[in-house]
């Protein structure tokens, strides 16, 4: 199946962007799906047995194909004898399964327990994963400033976050930890601006993988013509975190054998996003296994995932990869003092390599500032100013950008334990200070 070619209705301006959104028609008969009809016809039997009786009007939501699709579905399993009328409800059929269909039914269900949305095809998926890539989206200084307004980092700093986004090729974030690598990766996805489409699920040689989660997929507030294929959802650009528990085999498909279904690997959920990769070189695995699975879809675009029986297919890699990590990223870097990423042939497939440092003392004072009033909290300079020298010269930390969030926090849980407003104070700072540096009583904010 390819996606086709006539303009699809344009409605409803993209709240994100203001850009007319170009849906995707809906198809007009059953082999316009690109679905076998064969696995249309079980997916709607299905549909039917765990609701016992349901109006044709309800099918067509609960599989999410137009009605003319789904009436056709039903008199071909009215026909097999399969299905039943057991009434009407104004114009619309209330509908039921046979003996012979909850038979049929039992025998899918015990296979194969997925019911909801159908799927899209793996075809279908590929080319439009393709015509959303991230790497052809098309990015421009204006939109990269307004993405990563809401974080404290010096032009510069920006302009080179810029370039490598709008390359689309994969980035190192490298530094110490808590200087805001996975906050830098979050902003991302916003300097793309409009969403993209993503499908419910995707079929591959009969067998369904659940794509879409709303555990990590934020569909956009929008309304969708009626001509809209509702198998995909507009969504925001995935962004999808993976962290020290990652391991090879999450990888690939999930395949659960009670469902008799898979979930999509995260991977293939951030397509058309961002998939960042957490603490890299601390996963239960060695840093070499995860460079080796990661060269050839990085090189070639394109990822190989397995289905139970052995089976292999390929989808388009169409995800910026952003490693956050405190090794050392320069080329055939590392030693026992300075740890680093030694495979230089992956590292050769990671043209951008950004370090991110330390903040300034007028720039920690900056996220002070902002976190305080995102938490309803008075700021105060010379206080902040107090924490700073404590910190140089009681505590002997860095300025990392993770901290005025963090002792905010205390301050915040302290005033909700204590039933009070919270208030930034020399002594609510101090004890935040006691508690999250692990230290005594820290002369300097104390001071009246």
């Amino acid at each position: 199946m390819t996606l086709r070619a006539q303009a699809p209705a344009e409605r409803s301006p993209d709240p994100t962007s203001g850009e007319r959104i170009a849906w995707i028609p809906a198809p007009a008969t059953v082999e316009g799906t690109g679905i076998r009809r064969v696995m249309l016809d079980e997916l709607a039997i299905k549909t039917i047995a765990r609701e016992r009786e349901m109006t044709t009007r309800a099918l067509t939501d609960a599989i999410a194909l137009p009605g003319p699709v789904v009436d056709d579905i039903f008199q071909q399993l009215r026909k097999a004898q399969l299905v039943e009328v057991t009434g009407m409800t104004g114009t619309v059929y209330r509908i039921t399964l046979t003996a012979a269909g909850r038979a049929r039914a039992d025998a899918l269900l015990a296979m194969n327990q997925y019911v909801g949305p159908a799927p899209v095809s793996l075809e279908a998926y590929s080319e439009r994963s393709l015509a959303q890539s991230i790497a052809g989206a098309g990015v421009r200084p204006d939109d990269v400033r307004r993405a990563f307004e809401p974080l404290v980092l010096e032009d510069e700093f920006v302009r080179r976050l810029g370039i490598a986004v709008a390359s689309g090729a994969p980035i190192v974030l490298t530094g110490p930890s808590g200087t805001g690598k996975t906050s830098i990766a979050a902003c991302i996805p916003k300097a793309f601006g409009r969403g993209v489409f993503l499908p419910h699920a995707v079929e591959v040689a009969g067998q369904i993988i659940v794509l879409f989660d709303p555990g990590v997929h934020r569909p956009i507030p929008v309304t969708a013509p009626a001509e809209h294929d509702r198998r995909w959802i507009y969504c925001e650009r995935p962004f999808i975190v993976s962290g020290g528990e990652l391991t090879m085999d999450m990888l690939d498909l999930q395949y659960n054998p009670t469902s008799g279904y898979y979930a999509a690997p995260p991977q293939m959920k951030a397509n058309t996003g961002v998939f960042v990769i957490d603490d890299f070189g601390r996963q239960r695995v060695r840093p070499e296994e995860l460079l080796n699975r990661w060269i050839v879809p990085l090189d070639r675009g394109v990822d190989f995932l397995t289905l139970h029986g052995g089976g292999k297919f390929a989808i388009p890699f169409a995800v910026l990869v952003v490693f956050a990590t405190n090794l050392d990223a320069s080329v055939g870097f590392a030693d026992e003092n300075r740890p680093g990423i030694s495979d230089t042939a992956f590292l050769r497939r990671i043209p951008n390599k950004i370090h991110v440092g330390y903040a300034s003392r007028e720039q920690f004072h900056e996220i002070f500032r902002r976190v305080c009033a995102d938490a309803g909290l008075t700021y105060d300079h010379t206080l902040v100013e107090r924490l700073v020298d404590v910190m140089a010269k009681q505590v002997k930390e860095p300025l990392r950008a993770c901290i005025p969030r963090d002792l905010v926090r205390h301050v915040t849980w302290e005033a909700q334990y204590d039933g009070v407003p919270p208030e930034l104070s020399a002594a609510t700072l101090a004890r935040a200070c006691e508690t999250y540096f692990a230290i005594q009583a820290p002369g300097g904010l104390r001071q009246s």
